[in-house]
């Protein structure tokens, strides 16, 4: 396959994702009115920057007057506290030489040298971006506060008891109800440490480090993604934006990055079974469907991904992998059935348990809009505009889909459309009220990838336009529990 990333290739992709051309034989579809696109692209990026602006000021003005927007920096769940650390080289180094080197490298690199080069650059962001914070503030502390799953590890001494009595301690008010986190997840998410620990690998730095290792692996799973079912070029020219990830500022160090792993390699398991680009195609569907069940008992707003595995059907035009997914899906929900806990129960009372704390006060109104405020910092400017580009295409690839005739970035546009879906039904829904920066980064993955959609010359400028704000915040905020 032809990697080289010239103009011309970048105008004729472009050209079909303009007019629904298949990428195959037939007349040349006429020249993009490129001028007019990166006008759009723009003035999509000046409106997110606006909507940010509003954000804050309105924020502030609310948060100042009546405090119930429980956050000291709105919209983001963070206080004012500029600051260095030992990761601010690493960090400032590794993104100036993504910019300068990515575009060109991810062209160039074979396809596996490509994925190993992802893997360890979003390690490494990630973990630099973390340790601007330092080692133990920023990486070996994060998940042991009160807040979170390693408070709890000694409780689990005897895991099918506690998963029989877990519903017993999500509601505030029961005796020995669980910390902020715990209770506001399913049993899996606090699991994953309690195992880490029966490994020997107990504490806050083995736990932050699976984090970071394991969801930078998400950026493989992107990238897998995009190669089946738009192509290898368009995967490549994400590569950049998937490392560079904004999201860094609160995956390292986060759960919810382990979370978005999980998601992300269960829709790229569906999508290799489903395209048959894999030896074992059952065998895939079946992980698939493995990973997206164990996903709904990291997190319960985690079932919304449906819509990005639909999208995979939807492009691939097939039903050949929906038992074996489906069957892969019934295991952990059994699983933990048999055990005694049941999600249905624990989901509702977890929404009294919202309702009791922060949710109960934030107001609907503010948030409904501030969430895609903080969606707008995590994901960056170059999603903003590639999800720009991904809303004009979607038309023309939704006539397309019946006939298989839809172009690469047709196709992409689907995918990305179907994750802004699952976004907004998460926002609307009332239930993710601030602290969307993290929370909704397995949603934020998906929009990345619509970089690509931009043109290649302007690659280094939009990779400029979402990390420079991460690292000012980074700097310049205190973020996350």
């Amino acid at each position: 396959m032809k990697t080289e990333d010239t103009t011309e290739e970048t105008e004729s992709t472009e050209s079909d994702a303009h007019t629904g051309a298949p990428d195959t034989a037939g007349s040349p579809p006429p020249p993009p009115d490129d001028a007019r696109a990166h006008r759009h692209d723009l003035t999509a990026a000046a409106l997110a920057v606006l909507l940010v602006a509003a954000a804050i000021l309105i924020g502030r003005y609310v948060q100042n007057r009546t405090g119930t927007l429980q956050v000291q920096w709105p919209p983001l769940l963070a206080s004012w506290d500029p600051h260095l650390g030992p990761g601010t080289p690493a960090a400032l180094t590794l993104a100036a030489l993504v910019v300068a080197c990515g575009p060109p490298l991810a062209a160039r690199l074979p396809w596996r040298g490509l994925l190993a080069a992802a893997w360890a650059g979003s390690t490494a962001w990630v973990l630099s971006m973390a340790l601007i914070d330092g080692w133990y503030r920023g990486v070996e502390r994060r998940l042991t506060t009160k807040h979170e799953y390693l408070r709890v590890i000694d409780r689990f001494d005897d895991i099918p008891a506690t998963l029989r009595d877990f519903t017993n301690h999500i509601v505030i008010g029961e005796p020995g109800n669980w910390p902020a986190h715990v209770a506001g997840h399913p049993p899996g998410a606090t699991l994953t440490f309690v195992w880490l620990d029966r490994i020997g690998l107990g504490g806050g730095a083995w736990a932050a480090i699976w984090c970071v290792v394991v969801g930078s692996s998400a950026v493989l799973a992107a990238l897998i993604t995009v190669r089946v079912l738009a192509d290898e070029r368009l995967a490549r020219r994400a590569a950049p934006f998937l490392v560079l990830a904004p999201a860094a500022v609160w995956a390292g160090v986060s759960a919810d990055g382990y979370f978005a792993a999980v998601a992300a390699w269960s829709v790229a398991l569906l999508a290799l079974a489903a395209t048959r680009r894999v030896r074992f195609p059952v065998a895939a569907a079946v992980g698939g469907g493995l990973l997206f069940g164990w996903t709904c008992y990291l997190s319960y707003g985690l079932g919304l991904m449906a819509a990005v595995l639909l999208a995979v059907l939807l492009l691939t035009r097939t039903a050949r992998p929906v038992v074996p997914f489906l069957l892969g899906a019934l295991v952990v929900p059994v699983a933990f059935t048999l055990a005694g806990f049941n999600w249905w129960t624990a989901y509702h009372l977890l929404v009294e348990r919202y309702y009791q704390g922060a949710g109960g006060v934030r107001p609907y109104a503010y948030w409904v809009w501030a969430n895609l405020a903080c969606a707008v910092l995590a994901a960056g400017l170059a999603a903003v505009a590639g999800v720009r580009r991904s809303a004009s295409y979607a038309p023309g690839a939704v006539r397309k889909l019946r006939t298989g005739t839809t172009a690469p970035a047709q196709r992409l546009a689907v995918l990305v459309v179907a994750a802004l879906v699952a976004l907004l039904a998460a926002d609307l829904s009332g239930m993710s009220k601030a602290e969307t920066e993290r929370i909704w980064q397995p949603f934020l993955l998906w929009l990345l990838p619509a970089a690509a959609l931009l043109p290649a010359r302007t690659a280094r400028y939009w990779l400029v336009a979402s990390v420079v704000p991460a690292l000012l915040i980074n700097h310049l905020l205190w973020t996350g529990w």
